[in-house]
């Protein structure tokens, strides 16, 4: 089959089983070979690289299921990564699954210090002026963890003095790749989402009371309602920003991702609350969800108020 008929829709099923599968795996890079065996890490990395050369529209539903699935590792950025240094060594070595790769949105090369939000990484890209670099983290030079928002899976602030860059990105690509990276968590929030609500629907058919499940009381009805249309606005939202506007601009793809952001932390929020608060333990962990996105909304913080901003002088 060529890639003309190949559809997104066709790597759904195939993304949530290789991911799942992932899962089973004990260690970070056991769960990306796993990944990259089954094409997902090269999904965008062009075809001389080990890739197969598609573009963003096929990553979004990988996106999306390890969203859905809690995948803790930074596919996205992965994906993203093996495309924009295309051509070069460590293209190769990310499609392959043998490094992992992040992306750190605070911090820069001047400052000397960075923090990673979604890790854990070998390599991480880090913003150097109006462009990037790629440096190597691997060999463990400072890194304090920040726990407050996931002590699993803390962020952590790079010390970046005797970091080795590896590569470099100009500030085009550099833009490029951050405008993909945003439609890319948007979707990653959005399948989290997706994964709370359907734990949420399943508990409320199952759980009975006064002989009837929950799911049949109309108050429940139309919270899980409200959930799936706050789901739906938010894949409407990223859909369209992958598209020019009405001039043949490219859209701006930061209000999707704000968006997204947002309502992803009212469903997994909610349906924390449906479960009763159990939600929130360790036995019935949606709070795993909840903490992945507000991780993102940390990396993108102040986001909201730049667009809000944005609006009221444009208008």
């Amino acid at each position: 089959m060529s890639h003309d008929e190949l559809q997104p829709e066709e790597f759904v099923h195939a993304a949530q089983a290789a991911i799942t599968d992932a899962l089973t795996q004990s260690t970070a890079h056991a769960m990306t070979a796993v990944l990259a065996n089954a094409g997902l890490t090269g999904v965008m990395a062009a075809e001389q690289d080990g890739g197969l050369g598609l573009d963003l529209a096929f990553a979004l539903p990988i996106a999306h299921a390890a969203g859905r699935l809690r995948l803790p590792l930074p596919l996205v950025e992965h994906i993203l990564l093996a495309q924009a240094f295309g051509g070069t060594t460590h293209a190769a070595q990310l499609a392959a699954g043998e490094r992992i790769a992040g992306i750190a949105w605070h911090g820069c090369i001047e400052t000397g210090r960075a923090r990673l939000d979604n890790g854990p990484a070998d390599w991480v890209l880090v913003k150097d002026g109006d462009a990037a670099a790629l440096v190597d983290i691997s060999t463990g030079q400072g890194a304090t963890p920040q726990r407050q928002l996931d002590p699993d899976h803390p962020q952590l602030w790079l010390a970046l003095e005797n970091a080795k860059v590896l590569a470099r990105l100009d500030a085009g690509a550099w833009a490029t790749l951050a405008t993909r990276a945003q439609l890319l968590l948007a979707e990653f929030a959005n399948g989290a989402a997706e994964g709370a609500l359907q734990a949420a629907t399943t508990y409320m058919a199952a759980r009975v009371q006064f002989g009837k499940p929950l799911s049949a009381k109309q108050a429940v009805r139309h919270h899980l309602a409200r959930m799936r249309l706050l789901q739906d606005v938010s894949s409407a939202a990223i859909r369209r920003a992958l598209y020019d506007d009405e001039l043949g601009s490219s859209r701006d793809p930061r209000p999707a991702l704000t968006g997204a952001l947002t309502n992803a932390a009212f469903v997994i929020e909610k349906s924390i609350h449906l479960h009763g608060g159990m939600g929130f333990t360790w036995e019935l962990p949606l709070h795993r969800a909840l903490r992945v996105v507000r991780k993102l909304d940390a990396a993108f913080s102040g986001q909201s108020e730049h667009i809000g901003h944005t609006f009221i002088q444009s208008a």
